[in-house]
């Protein structure tokens, strides 16, 4: 048997065994049958995604929780991020809404963006947010973050690289 063919089994057992406690787990956690139900089975496709190696040997309900909190997590930020867009739509003419279709994709790029935030390192991110939300120039940015306007330069360009890497990623 491959790995893969032992991994999809090993899944299957964790499954077997574990789904109505994962599915209760979080039903109780977020009071919500069709959301428990949703993460759940993202929960096992994540855990079908991971290698064999880097979970074999942990407990099956203590990695479940684990990975359905990563779960919470996304969602939440997920839940966050439309309701920004939303508030922003209402101060919008009707003739400016955007579509359906096109709410939902800038949402996920949005979602996307969060992401890519989330993993730069802090001074970076927040050279990034406060330069292109908040409009601060490198020197006020500088004395907001206690560095010099060369450390400025430095992290925007590390958060235009990640960037420009998530842009082309989009366009593909």
């Amino acid at each position: 048997m491959s790995p893969e063919q032992e991994n999809a089994q090993r899944v299957g057992d964790i499954y077997i065994e574990h789904h109505q406690w994962l599915k209760g787990w979080i039903r109780k956690k977020l009071g919500c049958n069709e959301l428990a139900a949703d993460l759940t089975q993202d929960t096992f496709v994540r855990l079908l995604k991971k290698s064999n190696a880097s979970w074999n040997s942990r407990e099956p309900k203590g990695l479940l929780a684990t990975i359905a909190r990563g779960l919470f997590i996304d969602h939440w930020r997920r839940k966050q991020i439309e309701q920004a867009w939303l508030e922003s739509l209402a101060n919008l003419e009707e003739d400016f809404q955007p579509s359906a279709e096109h709410s939902a994709e800038m949402i996920e790029v949005l979602c996307q963006l969060d992401a890519v935030i989330a993993k730069m390192p802090m001074k970076v991110a927040n050279t990034l947010i406060l330069s292109q939300l908040h409009g601060l120039t490198y020197r006020e940015i500088a004395e907001h973050l206690s560095v010099s306007e060369r450390m400025v330069k430095r992290y925007m360009a590390q958060a235009m690289l990640q960037c420009v890497m998530l842009q082309s990623e989009l366009s593909l």
